[in-house]
Formats: structure tokens, sequence, C-alpha cells
């Protein structure tokens, strides 16, 4: 299960030196009840499934988004793999373009991001992010 970068992930993309547009292949595997335990705070009075979750979100985070001149390029439906291993398969597939890598890390260790990220870690049962230049 992966949910969130490490430190070493994001010294590892940073020490890319990504010059100029960079977009974030994303993978998603939504959990079937969104799991607030580490983030009591933000969890609705019912509960919710992990895309409803993940929707909240995306409502959060969009705004945040296109203030750093980002944006969503495509959204679409996953489903099991042509290419891969059987077992193996997503919910949902993001691509969401920064135009440059500080815009990336401006936003998402801004406190705005971070006051709302708690929905997509209840959100998500497991997930992949490809940074794509």
């Amino acid at each position: 299960m992966f949910i969130s970068p490490t430190p070493e992930s994001i010294a590892a993309l940073v020490a890319r030196n990504i010059d100029g547009p960079v977009t974030m292949l994303n993978l998603i595997r939504f959990r079937e009840i969104a799991d607030y335990s580490d983030y009591p705070d933000l969890a609705p009075d019912e509960p919710i499934s992990g895309q409803q979750a993940y929707e909240i979100y995306s409502g959060h985070t969009l705004p945040l988004l296109a203030d750093v001149g980002g944006e969503v390029l495509f959204v679409g439906t996953g489903g099991p793999l042509l290419i891969g291993p059987e077992e193996a398969q997503w919910d949902s597939v993001l691509l969401v373009r920064y135009p440059d890598l500080a815009a990336f890390i401006s936003m998402t260790q801004s406190p705005g991001y971070t006051a709302g990220a708690g929905h997509r870690t209840a959100a998500l049962a497991d997930s992949r992010l490809l940074p794509i230049q």
C-alpha cells in the first residue's frame, strides 16, 4: 500500500532537476469505505465511500492547483491491466500538469493543501504517482 511520498522519494524527485512543466500520472485504488481514523476532525457524520472522500479532496484541491498554475488534463475510470499482474487494477487514472516542480512542491506543502489532504488518505487503499516530463 502506497499513499503518500516519503522524504526519500521527495528528495529523489528534487534531485532529478526537472526543468519546465511536469505532469503527474496518478493511479488510484479507492477504499470501499473511507477510513478517517487518522483524521477524525475531517470525518463526515456518516460513513462514506473512498470515492466520495476523494471527491471531497478534489473539491478542496482544485482551487489550490489553479492558484499555482496547474491543471487536470485527464480523469478516467481504470480497471484491470492489459499488460501486468492480473490482480492489479486501478479505479481511477489522472494526469495533472504543473508549470514546474516548484509549483507542485509549493502546493503540496502549503497549509491550505495539508488542511484537506486527510480526505485523500482516508479515500485511498493504494496509489502510484509518476512524475513525467
